[in-house]
Formats: structure tokens, sequence, C-alpha cells
């Protein structure tokens, strides 16, 4: 005897199979777009924390010490402003001398009070003599963010020390 549907697939078996593998495709492709999204999310952080990173280093590498006479040495020219005290809210609002523009790769865009055209990241920093020691410790602070999202902040405390 001779049976027709041991030799291949029903259409109902074949419909069935097709909506499974339907629904994990959908389900598989939309993993890879919240993959992709955190994936940027990440690379924006990142490049954010480098940013920060950078100008913290370059705040710190700035003279603030004793020198052999026993008399403070303060670079307040550097970079524009140097170690000088910033205005209140420094790192709220666009404060000249205290803030500048990069653009998706870190590279620096003209600065001003107002973002130029191409301006990815907004990078601000506050220095501020230390209350209960102003005259030899100052509070270095950096935020970086991307288009007024989230941002990523950096703090240090700079001491004088003797050279």
């Amino acid at each position: 005897m001779h049976r027709t549907g041991a030799r291949g697939f029903s259409l109902l078996e074949v419909l069935f199979a097709a909506t499974i593998l339907t629904v994990a495709l959908g389900a598989i492709a939309q993993l890879f777009a919240i993959a992709a999204r955190s994936n940027a999310g990440a690379r924006t952080t990142t490049m954010a924390a480098l940013l920060a990173a950078e100008k913290m280093e370059r705040l710190r590498s700035l003279a603030w010490t004793i020198d052999a006479a026993g008399l403070a040495v303060s670079d307040t020219t550097s970079d524009g402003t140097g170690l000088t005290p910033s205005p209140p809210g420094a790192l709220a609002h666009n404060a000249p001398g205290y803030c500048d523009f990069l653009d998706v790769r870190g590279a620096p865009l003209a600065a001003g009070p107002d973002p130029p055209a191409g301006a990815a990241f907004t990078r601000r920093w506050s220095i501020e003599p230390l209350p209960t020691n102003p005259n030899n410790t100052l509070v270095l602070q950096v935020a970086v963010a991307r288009r007024g999202r989230d941002e990523v902040r950096l703090v240090s405390v700079k001491t004088r020390k003797v050279s």
C-alpha cells in the first residue's frame, strides 16, 4: 500500500512553519535594532568621557605650585583662562572662557556662547577655590554633554605643592 502523506508536507504544515519563522525573524530584527541603539549610546558616552578626561588633564597640568622662595605660582593664562576661578554656574551655562564645542570626532570648533554648526558636544568646566583652603586648593569640574542629553562629569582637586 502506498501512503501519500508520508512523502511531503501538507499546506497547513508549511503555513505553520512559515508563521513561526516570520515571528522569529521579526524578534531577531528588533534585537538588532536595540543593539544598534545601545552601541550608539555607548559610543557617545565613551566619547564624552574621553573629552572630559582630556580637558581635566589639561587643567591638572597647569602650574599651581609654590616656588623655592615660598611664593604661590598660578597659571592663569594658558588655555584662555588657565586656573582663574570660573563665574558662578559655569557648568550650567556657556560661560566665556569656560566652555567649548566639539564635533562628533572630538575636534574643537569655534568658541563662543552659542554652539556653532556641526557641534555635537558641549564641554563646560569650572574652577572653584576650596572654601576651607581657598589660597591653596582648587576644585576642578568638567562636564561634557551631547546636544543637551545626559552628560559625563569629572571632579578633581588640585593642591599647591612645593616645586
